[in-house]
């Protein structure tokens, strides 16, 4: 029997030993906390920011109606390229081109009736040159007329002519006088015919202007019913069909489009970039494109445009526009023009674009998701008696936060305030508060939301194993 509890002894003796010795071992372990542990590192870190948009070309134009009516001709296809000022589509113009037609025949006739008052003009220029020749003949008539006056005089006076003869002299200088009176008298008539023939051939001339300037104005109503090309490039949109109506734009309403050409030089990427990293963005920053039909390719553009107005991201509208102001996500517009894109590019195919914002070179980095915020009095030690009474609960200091990570020093938690710069995809750029080297705590995400500073960590880095799932 003694032999029986002998082996009893031997046997729970060490057991109980070895339990008190696991518990001493949990007790003392636990307030531990298991943490897994990465180092601050150097590296390269580029700063990227993602957007998602569509392809576009630089510069396209809507071409709508300008005059209402059916389209009698499409001249070009989808795809197609045109030249500036080329005729695309015509509208049905009977109406417009009867109207030229008419005011070319006004036109015609005002000219005739100006070529007809110059002639008369040319006409009485002439007969007013001869008129005044004739009058220079009678004044020389009147001249000798009134000399053989003179002699007579002299000769009637000293008694050797006839008095009839010398009646006859005056009588002669008498009618040339008349004749040149008369003639004086015809030759303002025409001058002032003159005036008035001119006056006619100016009022033709006005009636000749009128008539090109009425002309012009039914011409360019005419030109309207044509669709000519603003620009060289091709046509990527063309949404009607011979035969159908189109009319133009009004107030407020907008003209029924014809068709859209693009200048396919200079294709971009719109993309809407989150308000959020819009600052970040700026002019010529380089950005690597996908496009989702085109997989397994990219291409590089450059920035070339940013938007100023914020777009809602419900309604795609400027949030200016909004009657109302709500906190819905906000996207700002970004161009970026692509350096050697394909000739299968098509407008409206959706791509993704990586915009790099900035670019460090051996700079101290760490894990993003090692940063974490506390606030600056759960980072304190509690304080005891007159001290802890003298706190006010609504000290403001103690609510401020602090930005850092968790390093592992002597076995505990330790918290470092740390100024950080650029974030690249996994990591972010330390400018303060670390040293190369330094064991910062990385996971798991728990552990770096709850652990508190001072805390007692044990570092575990093994990879996880997921649990088998298969049946």
């Amino acid at each position: 029997m003694k032999r029986k509890w002998k082996i009893i002894l031997g046997i729970s003796l060490p057991l109980l030993i070895a339990a008190g010795v696991m518990a001493g071992v949990r007790w003392s372990q636990r307030d531990l906390v298991t943490v897994q542990t990465g180092g601050t590192v150097r590296s390269d870190l580029t700063a990227v920011v993602t957007a998602s948009g569509e392809i576009k070309p630089r510069n396209y134009i809507n071409i709508g109606a300008n005059a209402q009516g059916r389209i009698t001709d499409l001249l070009v296809k989808e795809g197609d390229r045109v030249h500036r000022d080329q005729v695309v589509a015509r509208i049905e113009h009977i109406q417009a081109q009867a109207d030229v037609a008419a005011q070319k025949a006004a036109v015609a006739s005002a000219l005739a009736d100006s070529a007809a008052a110059e002639e008369g003009l040319k006409v009485m220029d002439e007969t007013i040159k001869s008129a005044m020749a004739t009058v220079d003949r009678f004044k020389t008539e009147l001249d000798r007329a009134k000399l053989n006056l003179d002699r007579s005089d002299e000769l009637f006076k000293a008694k050797l002519i006839a008095r009839q003869d010398y009646d006859q002299r005056k009588a002669d200088y008498d009618s040339a006088a008349a004749a040149v009176r008369e003639n004086d008298a015809r030759l303002s008539q025409m001058k002032s015919q003159r005036a008035q023939v001119a006056a006619q051939l100016a009022a033709a001339q006005r009636r000749v202007s009128q008539a090109e300037a009425g002309l012009a104005r039914v011409s360019d109503v005419l030109a309207k019913f044509d669709a000519v090309a603003p620009l060289d490039g091709v046509v990527t949109n063309l949404p009607v069909r011979i035969g159908e109506t189109v009319v133009p734009g009004i107030q407020n309403s907008a003209a029924s489009t014809i068709m859209t050409i693009a200048d396919m030089s200079l294709i971009t990427a719109e993309v809407k970039v989150d308000e959020t990293d819009i600052v970040n963005v700026q002019l010529n920053q380089t950005a690597e494109i996908k496009i989702e039909a085109m997989p397994n390719r990219s291409f590089t553009g450059r920035v070339i445009e940013i938007g100023n107005t914020a777009i809602l991201r419900s309604s795609g509208l400027a949030a200016s526009q909004s009657a109302t102001s709500n906190q819905e996500a906000k996207d700002f517009k970004v161009v970026i023009a692509l350096e050697h894109p394909p000739d299968e590019i098509r407008p409206g195919l959706t791509c993704t674009a990586k915009i790099t914002t900035a670019t460090r070179r051996n700079v101290l980095t760490i894990p993003i998701q090692a940063l974490t915020v506390r606030k600056k009095g759960d980072l304190e030690r509690p304080k005891e008696g007159v001290q802890a009474a003298a706190e006010s609960p609504n000290d403001r200091s103690r609510r401020v936060e602090l930005q850092g990570v968790f390093v592992v020093n002597n076995g505990r938690a330790e918290f470092r305030k740390v100024e950080t710069g650029i974030t690249g995809a996994t990591d972010i750029e330390v400018l303060s508060g670390l040293q190369e080297g330094d064991q910062i705590i990385t996971g798991s995400y728990k552990t770096i939301r709850t652990i508190r500073n001072s805390a007692r960590v044990k570092v575990d880095n093994r990879t996880p194993v997921l649990a088998d799932t298969k049946g």
